[in-house]
């Protein structure tokens, strides 16, 4: 489930509202344990969601790097680099 987490800070360009989001339910199905909850636990995990993603948020716009920011594409190159090391060509 948390494999799916990718690292946020440091992109150009910065990373949306919709990947925030994603990684944020992402942590949120890990803790819970479930991916999708009960009726009687929709609500507490919709908030938990919306919570994690304000503070992520919160946290990659105060984060400070004197590093160049990373481009996706690169990235994206090199975990399939990785990938096919790993597992072999598809």
């Amino acid at each position: 489930m948390c494999r799916n987490i990718r690292t946020l800070a440091n992109f150009e360009p910065p990373a949306t509202h919709d990947e925030i989001g994603a990684a944020a339910l992402q942590y949120v199905r890990k803790i819970a344990g479930t991916t999708a909850p009960s009726r009687a636990n929709e609500e507490a995990f919709a908030r938990a969601v919306a919570a994690i993603t304000s503070i992520t948020h919160d946290l990659l716009d105060e984060l400070v790097t004197t590093a160049p920011p990373k481009n996706r594409d690169a990235e994206a190159a090199k975990a399939r680099a990785r990938n096919e090391a790993r597992f072999g060509p598809r």
